[in-house]
């Protein structure tokens, strides 16, 4: 069992930053980052295997990092140049397998969902 919960959130104004944290608890081989925005379907945003080998989605490539502290067990995602569009709930995910990384952005890839943390940005 992993249980995951996020912190970070608030708002921000166009063009600001925010570092969103995740506190894990268990094993998790497959890290990701997933957001989803009102009315929208839910959009991978960014993954990290135990190896350290990271995936972005395009519309997060360049401003967004994800880095995970094992010592901390802690997984992160900085976010810089925040852009209105990228107003959305913020979710970590976990997964015990290795997943492909084709499958690192896909949400029903993940077994493990933390309860979210609202990112808002403001134009």
């Amino acid at each position: 069992q992993v249980q995951l919960v996020e912190s970070g959130g608030g708002s921000v104004q166009a063009g600001g930053s925010l570092r969103l944290s995740c506190a894990v608890s268990g094993y998790a081989y497959s890290m990701g980052w997933f957001r989803q925005a009102p009315g929208k379907t839910r959009e991978g945003v960014a993954a990290i295997g135990s190896s350290g080998r990271t995936t972005y989605a395009d519309t997060v490539k360049g401003r967004f990092t994800i880095s995970k502290d094992n010592a901390k067990n802690t997984l992160y995602l900085q976010m810089n140049s925040l852009k209105p569009e990228d107003t959305a709930m913020y979710y970590c995910a976990a997964d015990p397998s290795s997943l492909p990384t084709n499958y690192r952005l896909i949400g029903i890839r993940y077994k493990y969902w933390g309860q979210g943390t609202q990112v808002t940005v403001s134009s």
